[in-house]
């Protein structure tokens, strides 16, 4: 079975296990994140990041929020008022804009797993930079294309190659946005309760997508999509 999920946010990794638990999740089966493991709240997700390093059946996507994180890699180096004082406008930028994104939490949880695990920390960077901006799948007689966002300035003829990093983790499509017809392809990063109300909470499904952001941070249930039935287990 084909499991997917996204935008855990900080989600306790204890909380992420029961939920595989429930769905009876196990070492035949396969985990998908689609992304934003990181940031906004708890230990950042640094917990789960550790646990995704020593799992054979588990595939980070890159989200947004892992590619802020990315970013701003140069916070882990030694910091001095001279290394401060060269640091450039666009690291500058990238900083404020992490911070704005909810990036306290993990960058407070990684600078105290450098102190305490220099080894650990760097291979969670080294992890994050080798994640894909995307994955194709089968499960249950249909295929899957896997991303974080959706597909930003979508054209049936345009080649996955040449979607940008920022189309693959920044784009918030319409309800009304048609993506392939031949497999469907699932994300995250826009919470379903933008699309209206009544999506709250809930997985928002269309003909072409599937949108699995349901808005962890405002207090909605962790959910997984198992790709072979399209069944939703919430925690």
């Amino acid at each position: 079975m084909i499991y997917v999920t996204s935008d855990l946010h900080g989600l306790p990794l204890k909380e992420l296990q029961a939920l595989l638990k429930k769905a009876g999740f196990s070492t035949a089966d396969w985990l998908y994140i689609l992304g934003d493991v990181v940031d906004r709240r708890n230990d950042g997700g640094v917990e789960i990041l550790r646990w995704l390093l020593v799992q054979d059946n588990a595939q980070l996507i890159l989200g947004n929020h892992e590619a802020m994180l990315l970013a701003c890699d140069f916070v882990f180096e030694e910091i001095t008022e001279h290394s401060i004082a060269r640091l450039s406008p666009e690291k500058w930028n990238a900083l404020q804009l992490y911070l704005r994104n909810g990036g306290e939490a993990t960058l407070e949880a990684m600078q105290k797993l450098l102190q305490s695990d220099p080894s650990a920390a760097a291979g969670i960077l080294e992890y994050l930079q080798s994640a894909p901006l995307y994955e194709t799948t089968e499960a249950g007689g249909r295929d899957f294309l896997l991303c974080h966002a959706g597909l930003g300035d979508f054209r049936p003829d345009k080649k996955l190659s040449q979607y940008t990093p920022e189309e693959w983790l920044w784009t918030r499509p319409r309800l009304t946005d048609v993506y392939f017809p031949d497999f469907l392809t699932i994300f995250g990063h826009t919470p379903t309760r933008y699309y209206g109300s009544e999506y709250a909470g809930k997985i928002l499904r269309t003909d072409t997508w599937i949108d699995i952001d349901v808005g962890l941070v405002s207090g909605a249930s962790p959910v997984l999509l198992r790709l072979d039935d399209l069944e939703e287990i919430y925690l």
